[in-house]
């Protein structure tokens, strides 16, 4: 594994363990410098934009980028190239709720399922705030991670304002499926570490807006309330994600199992927390092959046999 890699990883590992009342393990190793916010075509604000914009935008591992302190959501629409399916799926980059991982969890996967003809959207939810600078972001990061008092924490689940955004992206894409040329009953609803709770969440308190097919990728696998009309569920983890480790046995498969709902469990050998759209020579390499078949099996593509 990489230096950037280790790091990342560590990251995630330390946010969340922190949330869950674990000893911290690491520092971030988070640059201190800011960017400017990239160009984002095809983006819409969504309704649940509060008035004043306060995003501080900054590099993740490699160059890409990472945003926190999202006060204004929106939703980026990535077309499909060549033949369309009529299915389309929102993605919620992870960052523990204190930040966005637009790039490699977010942008990146889009462009992947544009790529095999689904439109896909990708959300940029609002976080929880933290400090406006980097510098003292950074600080504030590295005393969380090693168990001293900050002024941040990550939530233990999904907050309201991310709720609100995830269920206002879903409405929005179905209320302009057809401009989009999507069918507003093959909406699906995907996320990363903390777009995973909000998948989850997506699915437990939706109501009528809850998604037709969820992917929580690495999410919090404890136990779910699943509702009567529950979706089908895709869900990848690998089997050295710290987030196993809170957990006996496999609770979230095994409470969408006992309520009679469909679930597709994929666990790798190894990949930690965070492999994304998992990296060449990984065990995790090629798992957006095996979510796009189970689209597939599942009958949302339009391209299965009659």
């Amino acid at each position: 594994m990489t230096l950037p890699a280790l790091r990342r990883s560590m990251l995630g590992m330390s946010l969340l363990l922190t949330a869950a009342g674990f000893p911290a393990v690491a520092q971030s190793g988070i640059s201190t410098e800011t960017i400017a916010a990239p160009t984002q075509p095809n983006t819409i604000l969504l309704p649940t934009a509060d008035k004043l914009d306060h995003e501080v935008w900054h590099p993740s591992d490699m160059g890409r980028y990472a945003v926190r302190n999202v006060t204004r959501p929106t939703l980026t629409a990535f077309r499909p190239v060549g033949k369309p399916s009529p299915a389309s799926v929102i993605i919620a980059p992870g960052g523990a709720f204190l930040g966005l991982e637009m790039d490699k969890e977010g942008w990146e996967v889009a462009r992947w399922f544009a790529n095999h003809g689904v439109t896909a959207f990708v959300l940029k939810y609002r976080t929880l705030p933290t400090p406006p600078d980097q510098k003292v972001f950074v600080a504030e990061l590295d005393k969380m991670i090693s168990g001293q008092k900050s002024v941040m924490a990550p939530p233990e689940d999904t907050p309201a304002d991310a709720l609100a955004d995830g269920l206002a992206a879903l409405r929005h894409v179905r209320a302009n499926a057809a401009e989009y040329g999507i069918d507003p009953r093959r909406v699906g609803f995907m996320g990363f570490s903390a777009g995973g709770f909000l998948s989850r969440s997506v699915v437990e308190k939706g109501g009528t807006d809850r998604p037709d097919f969820v992917a929580p990728i690495y999410p919090n696998m404890s136990a779910m309330n699943v509702p009567a009309d529950a979706p089908p569920m895709f869900v990848a983890i690998a089997a050295d994600d710290f987030l196993l480790a809170r957990q006996k046995g496999l609770p979230l498969l095994e409470s969408y199992r006992a309520a009679g709902k469909s679930i597709e469990f994929h666990l790798f050998s190894a990949g930690g927390h965070g492999f994304g759209a998992g990296p060449a020579g990984t065990p995790a390499e090629g798992w957006l092959d095996l979510m796009y078949r189970w689209m597939r099996t599942q009958g949302l593509l339009g391209t299965e046999k009659k």
